[in-house]
């Protein structure tokens, strides 16, 4: 039998002009109830009843009905009490079912509870918003690209930055957010982050921080601002925070389509500055340019610009004198073997203080590669007994230059067994007068003219007076 509700739906879709047909289609009822449906009085039945009715089921009734009223007395006097217990109460009086049938009425019966959000209104310069985003794009050319990007937005004028980034780590975070607050005018009293993980490492379930990430922490100092964090669990706690990855993905990514990578650069350029330029903002009514100066007169300078900003990371020096760092050996002072030091990353550059002695090199990029400063190959050839050892060691500073010098120490040590020995000094001396990358290209240029030999590498480098004009090889 159908209940009151369904009948009424059955109705309410006839009088509306619909076939019997169709309703039967709808409604998921034979046509035959729906004729029948159709001849009876109006379903006239106040509100509360038409719920219940809603509530009840065909077939059978649970074993659990006879205790709805019992149960909803016990929710009445204590909205919040455990189902367990009001299993255990029910059962006193006499309730013999299965407990899953009591908690579906319990489910029913339980009122819905609503969380009071926490929303309100920054003021000019006080907080910033920050966010890692990442969606799939597909472009109409063919192929496909997970995109990530960092946004950022103040909270009083609306207006946003959003790069697109490599990758998610704790040194783009920190990069990025300093291009940001340079764009924005200056730092604001207080950082908003909704993704901990690259900004704290320990924390209660309070969402109070034990133990930040010690490069957000240090960059939070060379920059000078101060972070609070919004954690994932306790959404209404966000106070100042809105949804900023949904703004971006929702109004941009998934309102447009793109040929390919640089239509979508171009797009998203334009697109932010509509946004921050030309598009009243939906929270404000306001253009954000109208209110940037609001929040510009209120930020504060950065500490350090963004290019001579360093990040701190905890190293030691190793046994062989060199420190590594995300694959990278870099070179330090023989002296230094052992001790712990302190690696200074810049987006260039990187620089290493251990105890008195320090070195800067270029920041490698390949997998892999290592930099060694002239004077600490000498040093290290010095620290090295044995004429031997000292030639396996050079040997292996030519190795550092690259696949071609590898390449090519291979085919001269398989050509002349006994003759490389003499020809590893006399290329060594080279690397120290012009350098690794000087030399991979010498390598390389002897490898394609298979002129495996000291002398045409020393040609190439223009090392050889009176030769006259140096070759032109390819690179």
């Amino acid at each position: 039998m159908l209940n009151a509700l369904k009948r009424y739906e059955i109705q309410l879709l006839l009088s509306a002009g619909h076939t019997q047909a169709e309703v039967a289609k709808f409604t998921g009822v034979g046509e035959r109830s729906v004729r029948r449906i159709a001849r009876e009085d109006p379903v006239m039945l106040p509100a509360s009843v038409m719920a219940d009715a809603g509530a009840s089921t065909m077939g059978r009734p649970s074993v659990a009905e006879p205790y709805r009223e019992r149960v909803r007395a016990i929710l009445e006097a204590d909205p919040e009490l455990l189902s367990v217990e009001i299993l255990r109460r029910v059962k006193l009086a006499g309730y013999r079912g299965a407990k899953t049938a009591l908690y579906d009425m319990v489910r029913t019966l339980r009122p819905p509870k609503v969380d009071v959000e926490m929303r309100f209104e920054g003021l000019p310069g006080e907080f910033s918003q920050h966010d890692f985003g990442q969606i799939d794009v597909k472009y109409d050319h063919g192929g496909m690209e997970r995109v990530h990007f960092f946004a950022s937005r103040l909270k009083w004028s609306r207006w946003a930055e959003v790069t697109l980034v490599p990758n998610q780590t704790a040194e783009t975070l920190v990069r990025t957010l300093a291009e940001h607050f340079v764009a924005f005018g200056g730092v604001p009293l207080c950082a908003v982050f909704d993704r901990p993980k690259t900004v704290a490492l320990t924390w209660k379930k309070s969402g109070e921080v034990t133990e930040w990430n010690p490069v957000f922490a240090y960059a939070a100092l060379e920059i000078g601002f101060t972070a609070e964090v919004c954690w994932p669990y306790a959404p209404r706690q966000k106070g100042s925070v809105e949804n900023l990855v949904g703004w971006v993905k929702g109004s941009f990514f998934k309102q447009r389509r793109f040929r390919d990578r640089q239509d979508l650069l171009d797009q998203f350029a334009q697109w932010l500055h509509e946004t921050n330029t030309e598009r009243p903002n939906r929270a404000t009514g306001v253009v954000p340019a109208e209110r940037i100066e609001e929040d510009r007169s209120r930020l504060r300078a950065l500490r350090v610009p963004p290019e001579e900003l360093a990040l701190r990371i905890p190293v030691s020096v190793g046994p062989t004198a060199e420190v590594r760092h995300d694959g990278h050996s870099y070179s330090m002072p023989a002296e230094a073997a052992g001790l712990p030091a302190t690696l200074y990353l810049y987006r260039d550059r990187v620089r290493i203080v251990a105890g008195r002695f320090s070195a800067t090199h270029p920041r490698q990029k390949e997998a892999g590669a290592v930099s060694r400063l002239p004077e600490h190959r000498a040093a290290h050839l010095a620290a090295i007994s044995g004429t031997r050892g000292k030639r396996y060691l050079k040997r292996q500073h030519l190795f550092e230059c690259g696949e071609a010098a590898v390449r090519f120490l291979t085919e001269l040590t398989h050509r002349s067994p006994r003759a490389w020995i003499v020809e590893v000094d006399r290329l060594h001396d080279l690397l120290q007068s012009v350098g690794p990358a000087a030399m991979e290209h010498a390598f390389r240029a002897a490898l394609d003219v298979h002129d495996v030999s000291v002398e045409f590498v020393a040609r190439v480098l223009g090392r050889c007076p009176g030769q006259g004009e140096l070759f032109k090889v390819r690179s």
